[in-house]
């Protein structure tokens, strides 16, 4: 009975590890003033432990980029975006990358919104 406990387990370790599940926390921190191109937009993005500890990582890539006016937009557990045009902006997170750029895209809401930064913490 034992041996079967251990194999189970095993098993189970072996199909998480397969899986591709993240254990860190992203976040998108972001330098974009309103009237400015999305194009000249600065951004950092940083992974952690915690959602403090991603969104510090992702405050000092910005900074570090030369950007003075960094703020955390978005943290994810698995992929984020950030969308925005010369009036608005859209955060979107999700289990794709591709699910989270849609939905800072559609958050932003008008024709002229372009992605910015995305990605995931795997």
């Amino acid at each position: 009975m034992t041996y079967s406990k251990h194999v189970l387990l095993l098993a189970a370790g072996l199909l998480v590890a397969q899986s591709g599940y993240a254990w860190a926390t992203g976040a998108i921190a972001v330098d974009d003033q309103p009237g400015q191109k999305p194009s000249d937009a600065g951004y950092g993005i940083g992974f952690g432990d915690s959602k403090d500890s991603a969104q510090t990582a992702a405050l000092a890539k910005c900074n570090s980029a030369g950007n003075t006016s960094c703020k955390v937009v978005v943290w994810f557990d698995k992929c984020g975006a950030y969308a925005s045009s010369n009036e608005k902006y859209g955060i979107g997170w999700g289990g794709t990358e591709d699910e989270a750029k849609s939905k800072a895209l559609d958050q932003c809401g008008n024709g002229q919104c372009r992605l910015v930064a995305s990605d995931c913490g795997d």
